[in-house]
């Protein structure tokens, strides 16, 4: 898998643990400081290689935050996550919540819209000079289903995730910095997310380390429903999460962003284990 710079390699995916500052998330959301920072600290020992920490939900239909009441949350997390030596990418489709927790100490921008929601983020990030995961992505969470349409997804989203690189290396991005995420779940479908997971190699043929962010999406749900088809709930989707870990890591991802660390923790460990045998 490519090194990102600024990122020492480990020879295994990482793991990226989610740290939603939000009252309004899909899974768990964690709406004061104290609360998101002592989620953030169980995570790292859990095993987690970095903290992602967002401020605004993206489940789909969620609307958004202002963008004081978005700095409001995760600034302060962020910083608390940095005093105890943890590595934090900050969530965001904003260039000045972006900019501010870089300046807070966060080693990542990680925007789910890959530059589309704020023209000022391409050029805020080359600036900042730190790594950067554009997603692939077709509008905001409260009509973001509705763009869910594809004739070949996997050939689809590659196509676009290129125009979001050609477009963040003319904004003068580190071809070293950038990674790519085809977003599971967003503005897709269960099928379309299970092709994209399939066709993990071919995204990674692009030459970019991937981001896979598949933990407790809607699609395992439906996948592990009961009998009368009731959708699995999502705290319940734990151990489907960590077998799509298995899926991200042996196509070559450079880290799956994931809820409950441990199982995606162990899952890496043991398909670079296998690798290296």
């Amino acid at each position: 898998m490519p090194d990102v710079v600024g990122f020492p390699g480990l020879g295994r995916t990482r793991v990226m643990g989610v740290v939603n500052a939000t009252p309004d998330s899909f899974s768990d959301g964690h709406p004061t400081t104290t609360q998101a920072v002592r989620h953030g600290l169980a995570l790292l020992e859990q095993g987690a290689d970095l903290l992602d920490v967002g401020g605004e939900s993206t489940r789909p239909g969620a609307q958004r935050v202002a963008e004081a009441e978005e700095l409001r949350r995760v600034v302060p997390v962020v910083e608390g996550l940095v005093a105890v030596g943890a590595v934090v990418s900050i969530d965001t489709m904003r260039a000045s919540v972006a900019r501010t927790c870089v300046e807070a100490g966060a080693q990542l921008v990680n925007d789910v819209s890959g530059g589309l929601a704020d023209p000022e983020m391409l050029p805020t990030v080359a600036a900042l000079v730190v790594p950067y995961v554009a997603m692939h992505w077709r509008g905001h969470s409260i009509d973001m289903q509705q763009r869910a349409d594809y004739v070949d997804v996997v050939a689809e989203v590659t196509a676009e995730l290129l125009e979001r690189r050609d477009a963040a290396l003319a904004a003068g991005i580190d071809p070293g910095r950038l990674l790519l995420d085809p977003g599971i779940g967003f503005a897709k479908q269960g099928p379309h997310s299970w092709s994209l997971l399939r066709g993990l190699p071919q995204l990674a043929a692009l030459g970019h380390p991937l981001l896979v962010g598949a933990s407790r999406k809607a699609f395992l749900g439906d996948l592990l429903a009961d009998p009368s088809g009731e959708r699995r709930p999502p705290v319940e989707r734990d151990a489907a999460s960590a077998a799509l870990s298995v899926v991200a890591a042996q196509a070559g991802a450079w880290a799956v962003r994931v809820h409950d660390v441990r199982p995606s923790a162990d899952a890496v460990r043991v398909v670079a284990a296998v690798r290296s045998a």
